[in-house]
């Protein structure tokens, strides 16, 4: 086992969360602290936006344990105790009650804040944001009165409120400033079926159109205005622009930082007792030779897993994980492969009509990602293939009689084999 001595983690999210729990269950017996900003027991985000605003998902079971779990494993909470400065000459995390936690090694798991709408009105009551449990209760409530909702941003979290929005009998509009939804993760057949799909649930969309202004009255939102001319009412704004790392926690503290905490292959900072990890981190991604900083719970989860056992046993060698997304949105269940936005070729496997195709992604011939809606077994085969070494080119792809299973079973007895010839 490694000896790395008092590991702490900030940030009580997803990545946090694995870190702690992952050098347990690798049997590691140093101490063990965990910093979170939220007073509350590590949770669950992914339902927040989903089943919890809907009310199909009670507040007490979004927790990952009780609060048995830490102490019985030996994991010290300094829960609701933000860490405002690093002392890296010291070992110290100061949080801000005037705690000081010491370290040997410490894991940045800061996770991300929502962007700000920076027009008038945005401070208005009505207009929210949701990124935490707190966020979604406060959303979770105001759609109970709610009447007519204007969604501004068309990214994943606003699709999904507007899609629970809808189920539940609320007039929606979703404002997108960019020319389709979607548009920075999935490809255009997916973004089109998307936008299909929300309005023919009765939602309104309206792409290539900004907001301007937020209006009120005796200060509570009542309308949107956007920049072509249009005044949508809305008795509820929700803010889905997109997030910004958390990362002046290590900036303050002379860390490398652009867009998020910057990494090497082992996910160490420029500080090597300092790691980062999750939605903070930029790391070099093996699938496009650049740095990026992925927005996910697979990823967060993943490399939290990774950290853990470089600190727990010592094992040496880069991140390699495949990434791989998934939103709910209605009846249909988007899950996406690698990343797609490279793509110079893309071919469409099955039909849009029946609700259930893939979109995959080449570049230069090789496959890169796909994007599955309703189709499972695509999503799966597609995670085993980019983690192997059977190719799959654009014209199997596109052949239904194809049995991407197979190729796939193909492609995990090949890199097992590769594995056990490498040890």
């Amino acid at each position: 086992m490694g000896d790395a001595g008092r590991i702490v983690v900030v940030g009580s999210g997803h990545a946090g969360f694995q870190v702690a729990a992952s050098l347990r269950e690798l049997g590691y017996v140093g101490p063990v602290a965990l910093v979170g900003e939220e007073p509350r027991l590590p949770y669950e985000r992914p339902p927040l936006s989903k089943s919890y605003i809907s009310g199909d998902v009670a507040d007490e079971t979004l927790a990952f344990r009780a609060h048995s779990y830490y102490a019985d494993n030996g994991v010290e909470l300094f829960l609701g105790d933000p860490a405002l400065e690093i002392d890296r000459a010291a070992g110290v995390v100061n949080l801000a009650s005037g705690r000081g936690v010491p370290y040997d090694q410490l894991v940045l798991a800061t996770g991300t804040r929502p962007r700000q709408l920076g027009v008038a009105g945005a401070d208005l009551d009505g207009v929210v944001a949701l990124r935490s449990a707190v966020d979604a209760a406060d959303l979770r409530r105001r759609l109970e009165s709610a009447a007519s909702i204007v969604v501004v941003g068309g990214g994943f979290i606003g699709l999904e409120v507007a899609a629970v929005a809808r189920r539940l009998g609320r007039e929606v509009t979703v404002v997108e400033a960019l020319p389709r939804l979607l548009a920075r993760a999935v490809s255009g057949e997916v973004s089109e079926f998307y936008r299909d799909s929300h309005q023919a649930w009765g939602t309104e969309v309206q792409l290539g159109s900004a907001v301007e202004a937020i209006v009120g009255r005796d200060g509570r939102a009542t309308a949107v205005l956007t920049t072509d001319g249009r005044e949508i009412a809305a008795d509820l704004v929700v803010v889905g622009i997109g997030v910004l790392p958390n990362d002046d926690l290590a900036k303050g503290s002379g860390l490398a930082v652009s867009d998020g905490v910057l990494v090497d292959e082992e996910l160490r900072t420029s500080d090597p007792r300092i790691s980062a990890i999750g939605d903070c981190a930029r790391f070099p991604g093996s699938w496009s030779g650049r740095l990026e900083r992925l927005e996910s719970v697979q990823n967060a989860a993943d490399q939290g897993r990774f950290v853990a056992k470089r600190l727990a046993t010592g094992a040496e060698g880069p991140y390699r994980q495949t990434p791989w997304f998934w939103s709910d949105q209605g009846d249909l269940k988007l899950q996406i492969a690698g990343v797609t936005s490279g793509s110079d070729q893309v071919v469409l496997r099955g039909d849009p009509r029946s609700r259930s195709f893939s979109v995959f992604g080449f570049r230069e011939g090789n496959l890169i990602g796909a994007e599955s809606v309703n189709a499972p077994m695509d999503h799966l085969a597609t995670r085993l293939l980019l983690g192997g070494t059977t190719p799959l080119s654009p014209e199997q792809a596109a052949d239904p009689t194809v049995d991407l299973r197979e190729l796939a079973r193909g492609a995990t007895k090949v890199a097992a084999l590769t594995a056990e010839a490498d040890s």
